[in-house]
């Protein structure tokens, strides 16, 4: 395996946070207002948040291996709500696991 792709960079991290801000953006709802499914969703995209917000603390700390860890778990949340049917990734199969 190249050395490159065995380390965490700052730059490494950057990238991750730009991919999931643009499907953070991307995503849509697809559950009605005042449901138990939007409430769920709150849920799912506080937490994506909240992870992104963690990811960029660790990364202006200089910790890049939480950083990495949280961005990636953050994407996560958001990929989680496509596959599961409460946001609509649109058909992007590169940002999302689709459905």
């Amino acid at each position: 395996m190249s050395e490159d792709l065995e380390r965490i960079t700052h730059e490494r991290v950057k990238k991750y946070l730009d991919i999931t801000s643009k499907a953070r953006k991307k995503a849509t709802p697809l559950v009605e207002k005042g449901t138990a499914e939007e409430r769920k969703l709150h849920i799912l995209l506080r937490m994506a948040d909240d992870y992104t917000f963690d990811a960029n603390h660790f990364l202006n700390s200089g910790d890049l291996v939480r950083a990495f860890g949280a961005i990636n778990y953050a994407h996560a949340w958001i990929d989680a709500g496509v596959k599961l049917g409460l946001l609509d990734g649109h058909g992007d199969d590169v940002l999302f696991t689709l459905p």
